[in-house]
């Protein structure tokens, strides 16, 4: 699709070989020896021991070649729902150093079957770009090194996943309602820069054998609305049938 900057996956695994697709192998590895001009910053969620005495690990990953400031990893909320299985989730941040200045990227992965645990997870995205924009608005430590040396964590920011919702879902909406005073809410990108035209779908597109219903879209890539007018373009690749989710691709002008 492109000669990409930054790379957002989710469901990546290591030792997991009962998992489709998959023959217990590190993603993480294999991921960082395919692109070994790039970083792989891992995302993990679920982080277990496996019963022969490894660890097993499940999450999400982000992959790019732009200087990283510092990385950000967080377990999503996880309320009990004992209706319907569920695992935990988890949300990773870099801050990168453009020329323009820095920028967030966020990736995550909501849960599927638990709608109270979706709707929590998206509370809690939605707190943390309060807390970001909140901490781009601190004025500098007084220390200059150590773990005390304060680094950049602006309000600016992107925000994609599988989120596990359509864009008629009113998780869909909360996600870009107001936040805090002076803020900047999120917005999808998608309908930036195609006002009125519905967003592809990214989940069934092909594999019928998983998903035998009509496709839709659950895959989206939100911008904070300070950015709204950086969005070159937004693209969902429906050709491709390497996954069960199809990609969507932001061009941001630097």
């Amino acid at each position: 699709m492109a000669d990409f900057d930054v790379l957002c996956l989710q469901e990546v695994a290591r030792n997991y070989p009962d998992l489709a697709g998959s023959a217990g192998e590190n993603q993480y590895e294999t991921l960082a020896g395919l692109f070994s001009e790039y970083t792989v910053v891992k995302g993990v969620a679920v982080d277990v021991l496996a019963p022969e005495g490894d660890w097993r690990e499940f999450g999400n990953a982000i992959i790019t070649r732009l200087p990283i400031l510092q990385v950000f990893r967080r377990l999503l909320p996880w309320p009990a729902d004992p209706s319907v299985p569920s695992m935990q989730r988890s949300a990773v941040e870099v801050v990168l150093d453009l020329p323009s200045g820095p920028l967030r990227v966020t990736t995550a992965h909501l849960e599927y079957y638990s709608a109270t645990q979706r709707a929590a997870q998206v509370e809690a995205l939605r707190e943390l770009q309060v807390e970001a924009a909140n901490h781009a608005a601190m004025p500098a430590q007084a220390k200059e090194s150590g773990p005390f040396r304060s680094m950049p964590r602006p309000a600016s920011g992107i925000l994609t996943a599988d989120f596990n919702f359509n864009p008629d879902d009113p998780l869909h909406a909360r996600l870009q309602s107001p936040l805090a005073p002076g803020v900047p809410a999120y917005r999808d990108a998608w309908q930036l820069r195609h006002p009125g035209k519905l967003h592809p779908p990214t989940l069934g597109v092909h594999d019928k054998e998983q998903w035998p219903g009509p496709p839709l879209a659950c895959d989206f890539i939100f911008v904070t609305e300070d950015l709204a007018d950086r969005v070159e373009d937004v693209v969902v690749n429906g050709r491709t049938e390497a996954s069960d989710h199809q990609p969507v691709m932001l061009e941001l002008r630097d």
